[in-house]
């Protein structure tokens, strides 16, 4: 999309300067941005970049420790919501912001309801809202209960809300975390069509398709500051990721030969009856040892058995030679054995703690005196995993809640490097976290594998099975059917095997 100068009447929103203090951290450093009318404009950057603070900012969440923002031109200090509102901007989190008890409609005009001697006027508000929903195409209609409606048709009473409201701008933060792929086909039409009709729109993703799909240009946040945009016809992915982590794309995995050593675990016919069956493996001391396959072959359940989440129905483990059994997590943990889950929210993280409880919390039991929690112990420990793992907080009473994909995914990853594991097994280690998290949790793989720590890596990306294993293990409908190494180690073998084709 070809753009006008700065001086240009289709400049809709300019942000110049804008900084943000919390207490003596700087989450932003003098940013600007320039936002077009009738464009989608991508921000990027890695988790704790500060993408969603300088959105927040425009959308009256925060404000500003100094800058200025103007709209056509004009100044438009946003010091609340309302005046975000006002200026025609609505900012769309990544979790829904909608009351579930109620219609769709009321929803839509949640704050601005027509009202009449007798009470609201729910007839002109269903039909109004009916309008905009037309609008966009909406397969349901504004009388319903939004707890009746899916995640994808939830964000579109967002949406429509945002269009009654005559907003100008929409800002998207990564819309598509919970939605299907065509789910996600059909909300990319949308905001098209949007754009298409003169709206302005920001959209924050950390997934590359998406940006090659929608942006017309984008925008690159790192460490607070601004780094530089990109038009589409620019776009591309090293140069984007350079920008973004300060380094090659080439360099993201960085994986480096590592001496291996003994055994650490080996499984020998291991079933749980349901998902799993007789799976044989072993995994070295030093060795990341990949478990690929299609999803439902059973990888997750496998990592159950081994950290004791569930039982198996017959097969052995041994753990450095000796045989052993874990008859819960609590077990696995006393052996040092380390599980990271696929769904780090629900299975891993205490969402309502902060960072040093939840880093702390594997560790309480072995640092104890006298049932005494050592603190002054665990704030080292903290502190450390907060430097080594650059985990992007002001401090450690920070709730966890609040924190980006990749920093959660960190605390959770310190909480089990404190137990200094023998076998550390990480299910979908990198999963919602930009490529400058990836690269710090790859590189902190190959520094625990340099210490013979043994690492069995669960992924469904297989550049990263590819990029960082020393040999591979491949399930297909629960079993292991077979084992690629060496120059064997490529995407074309192990898709070959998670099929049923021949490798």
């Amino acid at each position: 999309m070809e753009q006008t100068e700065k001086t240009s009447p289709s400049l809709l929103l300019e942000m110049r300067n804008i900084a943000k203090r919390f207490g003596d951290f700087y989450a932003l450093q003098n940013v600007d941005l320039d936002i077009y009318r009738g464009e989608i404009h991508a921000l990027m950057g890695e988790n704790g970049a500060g993408k969603s603070t300088l959105m927040k900012i425009l959308a009256g969440a925060y404000t500003a420790t100094s800058g200025e923002i103007k709209i056509d031109g004009k100044a438009f200090p946003i010091s609340s919501p309302k005046d975000a509102i006002k200026a025609g901007i609505t900012l769309i989190y990544q979790e829904i912001h909608l009351s579930p008890n109620l219609t769709v409609a009321e929803n839509i005009f949640l704050g601005q309801e027509i009202k009449t001697l007798f009470g609201l006027n729910r007839k002109q508000m269903e039909q109004e809202a009916q309008e905009v929903l037309n609008r966009l195409g909406a397969q349901f209609f504004s009388y319903q209960k939004v707890s009746s409606l899916s995640i994808a048709e939830q964000q579109q009473v967002e949406i429509a809300r945002a269009l009654h409201r005559n907003s100008r701008i929409l800002v998207m933060d990564e819309p598509t975390a919970a939605l299907s792929s065509r789910e996600t086909e059909k909300l990319f039409e949308l905001i098209k069509k949007l754009r298409n009709e003169g709206l302005a729109i920001i959209y924050i993703s950390h997934r590359m398709a998406e940006i090659y799909e929608l942006a017309d240009r984008v925008s690159v946040l790192r460490d607070g500051k601004y780094v530089g945009s990109l038009t589409r016809e620019n776009l591309n992915a090293n140069t984007l990721v350079q920008m973004m982590v300060g380094r090659p794309l080439t360099d993201l995995f960085n994986k480096e030969k590592v001496a291996v050593g003994d055994e650490v675990i080996r499984v020998e016919n291991l079933s749980d009856g349901k998902k799993v069956q007789n799976a044989s493996f072993v995994v070295r001391a030093g060795e990341i040892v990949g478990l690929s396959g299609l999803v439902g072959a059973g990888r997750s359940e496998l990592a159950h058995l081994l950290f004791g989440v569930s039982q198996p129905t017959q097969g052995k483990m041994y753990l450095n030679g000796a045989e052993i059994s874990f008859s819960s997590p609590r077990d696995a943990i006393v052996h040092r054995v380390a599980l990271l889950p696929e769904n780090r929210k629900e299975e891993g993280l205490f969402l309502d703690m902060n960072v040093f409880k939840n880093v702390t919390m594997a560790t309480i039991e072995r640092d104890a005196t006298m049932m005494v929690i050592n603190q002054a112990k665990g704030k080292q420990e903290t502190e450390q995993a907060i430097k080594s793992l650059k985990i992007r907080i002001p401090n450690a009473n920070v709730d966890v809640s609040g924190l980006s994909g990749g920093n959660q995914q960190k605390v959770l990853l310190s909480r089990w490097m404190a137990i200094h594991p023998k076998l550390f097994i990480l299910d979908e280690p990198t999963r919602g976290v930009d490529v400058g998290a990836k690269s710090e949790i790859y590189r902190m793989m190959t520094d625990m594998a340099k210490q013979g720590v043994a690492i069995l890596m669960i992924s469904s990306e297989l550049p990263e099975i590819v990029g960082m294993s020393d040999r591979v293990y491949v399930m297909r409908e629960g079993q292991i059917v077979g084992e690629v190494q060496d120059k064997g180690i490529n995407q074309e073998n192990i898709m070959a095997l998670a099929c049923g084709a021949t490798a």
